[in-house]
């Protein structure tokens, strides 16, 4: 049986860089990325690399408009995102989570996110960091 949901969250400057005593750490949307595609990322930020251990992920892609004539690797994009946005209660991302029929095979789960995404996203404007995890 099928089993549906889906969580919505925003990723902001003004719930993510919670100073601690001792010293300024924060969340990043690098380190956010990092953890969603399970690869090794910089945030150049923070001089801090981020690196989770993901083995459940299957499936990595970023998704760009048409038309868009710059393509970033994970990393490179991330970090613009926090180099460009320069308020203190800027929205730096979206993070959408959709559980997905483990009764679909991988090559339909990963059309049905693209589809999704295009349509709901990409085709508005916004990029796409897309990662598809599998859990035992």
């Amino acid at each position: 049986m099928a089993i549906y949901h889906l969580r919505l969250k925003v990723h902001s400057r003004s719930l993510g860089r919670a100073a601690k005593p001792g010293g300024a750490t924060r969340r990043s949307v690098v380190a956010a990325a990092a953890y969603r595609s399970g690869e090794r990322l910089y945030d150049a930020s923070q001089g801090k690399w981020f690196e989770f251990d993901k083995p459940d992920v299957i499936h990595t892609e970023i998704i760009y408009p048409d038309g868009t004539t710059q393509h970033w690797d994970r990393q490179t994009l991330w970090n613009l995102v926090e180099r460009a946005e320069k308020r203190v209660d800027a929205q730096l991302a979206r993070e959408i989570e959709i559980t997905l029929p483990r009764e679909l095979s991988r090559d339909q789960q990963i059309g049905l996110v693209r589809s999704f995404v295009r349509e709901h996203f990409v085709s508005k404007g916004m990029v796409a960091d897309v990662a598809l995890h599998r859990p035992d």
